[in-house]
């Protein structure tokens, strides 16, 4: 069972007063765990097993002298089956997908706590973060301006896996008619989809292995490494070593665990209310500086693009040539949008509709979103402002990696741009740890069931998470999650070739309602 609304408080200042209680009584061994000689001590306590696990989930081969993390042509040949099984889906559905997210296939009486739009919005809001802008700049400046094709097209292919496992979330969900909730996603289509199908057994081990890796992917990844990264560049943009800043990440820590448990203390529909702002206005935010930049430098465009496909299938310079572009493209856009990892469908489930596919033509759009609109808008003001070319980085990128690669970009524009982008990743991150913070909650109570007081207890280490992620080396840690993070990829997979045949019949009959009219378009 979830709360009540009356089991909560009842107005942002009390809700303030709790968090920050929680959070000052805290304060004291954060302040003791930013100390050095305590951080060398978690993280040789934790390396060793982070180290094994990030060993066996990202596992690598040498493909024409680049590493190639197996975990990733996992994802990519998934996108690719079901690209083609579903006959290209993402192009033929793009159109509907767009009328869904309006609202005119959704029906507000229907079950479920948020609209298509809020879905979305939300599932978004958990995908796009630090890969679009880190990350991104990475495969730009190891497999040059050719990753940039390559990730453009595996972006195109994970609209497929998103599709089908968004499509299965809704299906499977469960609702819970009392407290007028939802819960679904990957553990309830592999644990119920499967026992349909004649598997029990195998259902209830990948949902249980799924669900134990979300809530340590939420923990790390969702909102360590998010609270961390945000902080190193509000750190930065205010000078630095010499910033008041300096030494205490707790602080920052503190006032973003305060924000984000005002956020995530009223459930999926507080999220939503919220990331349906934050995500439209943190994307126009991010894609309008870039538009200036490139608007700026408007007569190297054609050159750019030329780069981009030209670095697709020549890649002189880079290590491991065209494989090496492709490689550098597939793994960015895999870690970036998050298609096949199941997270999403999270999210979806808590959609007003009774119609699962209408969810799954909505969620094409969020690959689409994530990797080709942003990631290619960040690849393309990297390679435009001449921080790198066919070949890699070049000597402007002045040793530059990553984000700071990023900023040096937008920076060569105008000079105040990285305080914008210092505030779109604070905006990223934030956005991000809200989400995982629900994927988390619901993993969560599928292994230790719902109840006020389990949800409690995950949302104040939760929010334990985010100031000591600001405030710690994460190293070991970060490895740790991020491996949780895509091995619940493993699992779910699995589970979507064994149901896509479920999928299949449910596109058949919703298209013929459509046709037919069964369907009714909404006003």
């Amino acid at each position: 069972m979830t709360p009540s609304p009356q089991a909560l408080p009842r107005c942002p200042a009390r809700a303030a007063a709790f968090l920050a209680a929680a959070a000052a009584a805290l304060a004291p061994s954060i302040a003791q765990a930013a100390a050095p000689t305590l951080d060398d001590r978690i993280s040789a306590a934790v390396q060793p097993y982070s180290d094994a696990l990030s060993g066996v989930i990202f596992y690598s081969v040498p493909v024409a002298g680049t590493e190639f993390p197996l975990i990733v042509g996992w994802l990519i040949v998934a996108a690719i089956i079901f690209t083609f099984y579903f006959r290209f889906i993402q192009l033929r559905g793009f159109t509907h997908a767009i009328s869904v997210v309006r609202g005119h296939y959704s029906d507000p009486s229907m079950a479920g706590e948020v609209t298509p739009f809020q879905a979305l919005t939300t599932a978004v809001s958990g995908t796009v973060g630090l890969g679009n802008i880190a990350g991104v700049a990475v495969a730009v400046g190891i497999g040059g301006a050719g990753a940039t094709f390559w990730m453009i097209l595996a972006g195109l292919l994970g609209m497929a896996s998103k599709f089908t496992e968004v499509t299965l979330g809704v299906k499977y969900r469960e609702v819970h008619q009392t407290a007028g909730t939802v819960s679904g996603g990957p553990m309830r289509y592999l644990s119920t989809g499967l026992a349909e199908q004649g598997w029990p057994l195998l259902g209830k081990f990948l949902a249980a292995c799924f669900a134990l890796c979300c809530v340590g992917g939420a923990l790390g990844g969702g909102n360590m490494f998010q609270s961390n990264q945000s902080f190193q560049q509000v750190l930065s943009v205010t000078g630095g070593e010499a910033s008041f800043l300096a030494g205490k990440g707790w602080l920052f820590g503190l006032v973003m665990a305060i924000l984000v448990g005002l956020v995530i203390i009223g459930g999926i529909k507080s999220i939503a209310r919220v990331t349906s702002k934050v995500v439209p206005f943190m994307a126009l935010l991010y894609m309008t500086v870039g538009l200036v930049v490139l608007a700026i430098n408007a007569d190297q465009i054609f050159w750019a693009l030329g780069q981009i496909v030209s670095g697709a299938f020549s890649a002189e310079g880079v290590a491991g040539g065209v494989v090496g572009a492709l490689i550098q493209g597939f793994r960015r856009a895999a870690f970036s949008n998050e298609a096949g990892v199941g997270s999403a469908a999270i999210a979806h489930s808590a959609v007003q509709t009774d119609q699962p596919v209408s969810q799954g033509f909505a969620a094409l759009l969020e690959p689409f979103i994530d990797t080709v609109v942003i990631c290619t808008m960040t690849a393309l003001v990297i390679i435009i402002t001449g921080h790198a070319d066919a070949g890699g980085a070049t000597a402007l990128a002045a040793g530059a990696t990553g984000v700071n690669l990023t900023s040096a970009a937008f920076g060569s524009a105008v000079s105040w741009f990285p305080y914008v982008l210092a505030l779109a990743v604070v905006l990223f991150a934030f956005s991000t740890m809200i989400t995982w913070s629900y994927y988390g909650l619901k993993a969560w109570t599928y292994l230790l069931g719902e109840s006020f007081l389990s949800e409690l207890v995950f949302k104040l280490m939760f929010l334990a998470f985010v100031v000591v992620g600001s405030s710690m080396r994460l190293g070991p840690v970060i490895d740790f999650s991020d491996a949780m993070i895509f091995a619940m990829s493993l699992a779910n997979i699995v589970g979507l070739y064994l149901l896509m045949p479920v999928v299949k019949r449910e596109l058949t009959q919703y298209l013929a309602g459509i046709r037919s009219g069964e369907i009714p378009v909404q006003t």
